[in-house]
């Protein structure tokens, strides 16, 4: 009898596992610090706050309010507000301002409060813009939050 043949039966080759690399958590983006009595100016983020409530004055924005934040804000340099008489008026308003700025290449990095509502904010890096219906603007009272804020009203 002859000696038996080692099996020549295929192992099922594994592939090398990948390696799992621990992904690095995005840093935080960082705040913008402000020294004491410094204000820092910032003519790009003015004439696009000024552009924005040209476009809210143009669309029957009521009370159109240029509120100047610099050194006082970390998420703004400017914050417009305006009003509008129902929510039909202000989602229009809202459209309004995103496809004029649109049209240049400008969008907003985020949006809230679209739809249904009686609030629409519009975040645009260095300005923020507050569209409100008048009951909701009287109950957040952001002029009164800003009051020591320079203001310029247009329209």
């Amino acid at each position: 009898m002859a000696p038996k043949k080692p099996s020549k039966k295929k192992l099922k080759s594994k592939a090398p596992r990948r390696k799992q690399t621990s992904r690095k958590p995005k840093a935080p983006k960082a705040r913008r610090t402000f020294p004491p009595g410094k204000i820092i100016d910032n003519p790009q983020a003015k004439a696009l706050a000024a552009r924005i409530a040209r476009v809210l004055s143009d669309m029957k924005g009521q009370d159109v309010m240029v509120l100047d934040v610099r050194g006082k804000a970390s998420y703004a340099d400017y914050v417009v507000i305006a009003s509008g008489d129902n929510e039909r008026l202000v989602s229009a308003m809202a459209d309004a301002v995103d496809d004029s700025l649109r049209a240049d290449g400008i969008r907003p990095l985020s949006t809230e409060g679209g739809g249904p509502g009686n609030w629409v904010l519009l975040d645009y890096g260095d300005v923020v813009a507050h569209l409100f219906q008048q009951d909701a603007r009287v109950f957040y009272d952001l002029e009164g939050l800003w009051a020591d804020a320079p203001r310029e009203r247009v329209g």
